[in-house]
């Protein structure tokens, strides 16, 4: 088997072993995939500007997030369907972010259910050793009480955030699903719609059929909240006491009216080059967003991150923490559970190694004058 010294070789693994269906869905971006590829590209056009002769001796990583403390600052992300790569899914997921002590946000259309991660993870909490902080990704959906409905039943089941996604008020035209169109296993299903179709819920979803996968699929892709505005969201907002979160933002005006409806925190956030094709590469959009923001709320970046100076170079620009969405599956294909923590030991040992080698002791330490754009004489951004 091929050696694994860093997350591309992770991804090169995973590809060989994912058939067709599972890559594309996966892999695939919105149109010419300009976003996509330029998530990537993007950071490479930044450079870090080391300071050397300071004490490097002990590099501390470790961050708090709404009164969470967490061992590193690199989260992992929602992403759906997670079983597709390994049956292990959102609960091997969830259990490496327990216990290499990050952050897990589960997406609203997995495999497993809010329930069964939560119970998933439950004996590595009761050993003490661990703690389990997860935020859930919500769609909104036209039927508001079943958006509504799966907040209640995160916060029952111990979640601590909520993350509502903004982008895709339609789904993106990703050409690779349409030139392989997309089937869902049929040993899989939506974890956590099936309890709203079986007809004894206050809240069933018409024409949700539990033995047909493909078309539920269509069916929540269909259904997401087109009409959904500002006052929607802080509605939502107003119906838990969890910290809520806009995921998709990419402009200071957006910023700028998340901090005014009293939002929690934002995610700067394509989805991953999957909705608007030209849309800017997030590392980009960042630092527009973290100036409008000004450290009123949190800010947190996705896409396109695949190491450790990704991750050094996303705070230096102004992101509370990062948040890795595929490399997540790349573990998950290559190892289960076992997979991931291995995904997150190596970004995480390159982080820490970046921090050292640019003089930084602390996370407080990285701030934008250790960055700098390609060609500018190593001036500042």
């Amino acid at each position: 088997m091929k050696s694994i010294s860093c997350l591309a070789d992770l991804e090169q693994v995973a590809e060989e072993k994912l058939d067709m269906n599972t890559k594309t869905f996966f892999q695939t971006g919105s149109m010419d995939m300009i976003t996509r590829d330029e998530n990537r590209s993007a950071y490479d056009r930044i450079q870090i500007r080391p300071r050397f002769l300071r004490n490097v001796k002990t590099v501390d990583t470790t961050i708090n997030v709404f009164g969470d403390s967490f061992k590193s600052p690199i989260f992992y992300a929602a992403s759906g369907m997670q079983r597709m790569a390994h049956s292990d899914g959102e609960i091997g997921a969830a259990r490496s972010a327990c216990k290499r002590g990050t952050l897990h946000c589960l997406s609203s259309v997995s495999n497993y259910s809010i329930e069964e991660v939560a119970e998933g993870v439950r004996d590595l909490v009761e050993t003490g050793e661990n703690k389990s902080v997860r935020w859930l990704q919500l769609y909104v959906f036209e039927d508001r009480k079943v958006s509504l409905d799966l907040i209640k039943r995160a916060e029952d089941a111990g979640y601590k955030g909520i993350v509502i996604t903004v982008d895709t008020p339609y789904v993106g035209r990703r050409l690779g699903n349409i030139r392989y169109p997309f089937e869902i296993p049929k040993h899989l299903q939506l974890g956590n719609f099936v309890k709203y179709s079986d007809g004894s819920h206050i809240h069933k979803i018409t024409k949700f059929d539990p033995k047909n996968q493909h078309a539920n699929v269509n069916y929540i892709n269909h259904k997401t909240d087109a009409s959904l505005t500002w006052e929607d969201a802080k509605f939502i907002k107003s119906q838990t006491k969890l910290p809520v979160l806009l995921k998709g933002i990419l402009t200071h005006e957006d910023a700028e009216l998340a901090v005014k409806h009293g939002f929690d925190g934002i995610i700067v956030s394509n989805h991953g080059g999957r909705q608007l094709d030209s849309a800017p590469a997030t590392i980009d959009a960042l630092p527009e967003v973290a100036a409008a923001v000004n450290k009123r709320i949190s800010v947190f970046v996705d896409g396109g991150i695949l190491r450790g100076t990704d991750v050094f170079k996303a705070l230096a620009l102004g992101a509370d923490a990062v948040f890795v969405g595929r490399p997540v599956l790349w573990g998950l294909a290559h190892a289960g559970e076992d997979g991931v923590d291995l995904m997150a030991d190596i970004i995480n040992e390159e982080f820490r190694l970046a921090m050292a080698l640019s003089g930084c002791c602390r996370i407080s330490d990285i701030t934008e004058s250790y960055v700098s754009r390609k060609n500018s004489h190593f001036s500042k951004l």
